[in-house]
């Protein structure tokens, strides 16, 4: 019979290899809290155990590699919270979880919140080293931001008066542990940069767990250090403790005797190191007179006696006076014969006489125009008679200065025939000096 679920049949191996494929892909990393039970640790140092809660259990394996990780000793009734992968126990067909880290419930909260502000201000660029502010070389005045009563700030004043007694040194006293101590810490480094009378600023405090230290994990903090316009150290806890604001502030010191070493020169080394360098600069300023020494009594062996370098050069000077001199009027001789040239041609060529020729002839063209122009006027002026007379013999004002006149209608056309002409037609007849209206009361045409 064909199967009604699945055309392949599958072993029992097959089938639970898949299974443990999806869960390893679909849970390749989770986390997970519940309480330790049935705690086994064999031969082999592996450590088997069930994580439970109220309602669920889960069977869990730590191999032995992972253990060195450990940040809690495991034991059955402990809460825990682990980090690891889904996979499946073939031989078993069970599904567990296997650990790569665990720690204790509190702790373990604390490290993820921990992890996650330390991912998101790294993104924002505050751990970045370029906006780090180097420390002054000896700084005057220092604020201590630390509890007053802690062995901390023992140890930063003892090692800071060893290194350099005349460093001025103020204690902001602050709650470094609990609720509100990071609040409290951010208003001191506020107050520190309005007030703006000191130099480094330095967060102090001893070692302790994560709990302990957690007030200078908090983002109010980290963001405080951040902004502050003075530079911050941070020197919270031992060499292995790190802390939020050991990534933000501008130097972190393992410890508070470390920081006041980082930020305080010994004064038994600046001493002898400031004698060390007087000693060099009096062997370097021996050494440079010595040299400007040699180099002069060098430069007077060249130079020698003086005066006689002066009258060498007063010779010269004299001889170079007379054959600029005699430069001089070779050169003025030269450019007065150019200019006696220049005169002779330019008295040949005087305009003032071309300028009387070409008036000569002016006057003279001037003459012959007026002799052209009368005579030309003469010729046009009887022209002009010939033509009139000529217009006069066939203008109609001559016809009608003899007894004609032009009939015209009102319109101005000309009555050229007596056929044109109609009854009681108004009319004007033009006369050689004016004109008449007329009425037409008959027509005779002509009978020829």
């Amino acid at each position: 019979m064909e199967n009604p679920f699945d055309n392949r049949i599958q072993t029992v191996s097959e089938l639970t290899r898949s299974i443990r494929g999806l869960l390893e892909t679909s849970y390749s990393m989770v986390t997970v809290t519940g309480e330790i039970s049935n705690l086994r640790r064999p031969q082999s140092g592996h450590l088997y155990f069930t994580l439970k809660d109220a309602n669920s259990q889960l069977r869990a394996v730590l191999f032995r590699a992972q253990q060195r990780y450990l940040a809690c000793s495991p034991a059955d009734g402990l809460e825990v919270l682990c980090r690891g992968r889904i996979s499946v126990y073939e031989p078993r067909g069970e599904y567990q979880l296997i650990i790569d880290f665990m720690d204790s419930k509190g702790a373990g909260m604390l490290r993820i919140a921990f992890d996650k502000l330390k991912a998101k201000l790294e993104a924002e660029g505050l751990f970045a080293q370029e906006r780090k502010r180097p420390l002054p070389f000896l700084p005057k005045n220092i604020a201590l931001v630390t509890s007053p009563q802690g062995a901390a700030v023992r140890d930063f004043l003892a090692q800071a008066k060893k290194r350099c007694p005349s460093t001025n040194i103020s204690i902001m006293p602050v709650a470094v542990q609990g609720d509100g101590a990071a609040a409290e810490i951010t208003r001191a480094i506020a107050e520190l940069n309005r007030l703006k009378r000191w130099e480094v600023i330095v967060l102090c405090r001893g070692g302790g767990s994560l709990e302990d230290l957690w007030a200078f994990n908090e983002e109010e903090l980290a963001r405080a250090v951040a902004a502050s316009e003075i530079p911050v150290v941070s020197a919270v806890g031992h060499e292995v403790d790190f802390t939020i604001t050991d990534f933000v502030a501008d130097l972190r010191a393992p410890t508070p005797t470390a920081a006041a070493q980082m930020i305080l020169p010994e004064q038994e080394v600046l001493t002898a190191r400031i004698s060390e360098w007087e000693r060099r600069l009096a062997g370097t300023m021996r050494r440079r007179l010595l040299d400007a020494e040699q180099k002069l009594l060098s430069a007077q062996r060249l130079l020698r006696d003086p005066t006689r370098l002066l009258a060498q050069h007063n010779m010269r000077l004299d001889h170079l006076q007379a054959e600029l001199g005699h430069a001089m009027r070779r050169h003025l001789h030269h450019h007065q014969e150019r200019l006696n040239r220049f005169q002779s041609i330019l008295q040949q060529r005087d305009p003032r006489r071309e300028l009387a020729r070409q008036r000569s002839r002016l006057q003279e063209n001037s003459l012959r125009l007026g002799f052209l122009i009368r005579h030309l006027l003469g010729e046009k002026r009887n022209q002009l008679s010939r033509q009139a007379a000529i217009l006069d013999a066939v203008s109609p004002l001559a016809v009608l200065s003899r007894g004609y006149a032009i009939p015209r209608r009102d319109d101005g056309s000309v009555l050229r025939s007596t056929r044109q002409a109609n009854l009681d037609e108004e009319i004007s007849l033009t006369l050689h000096d004016g004109k008449l209206g007329c009425r037409i009361s008959q027509i005779n045409p002509d009978q020829n």
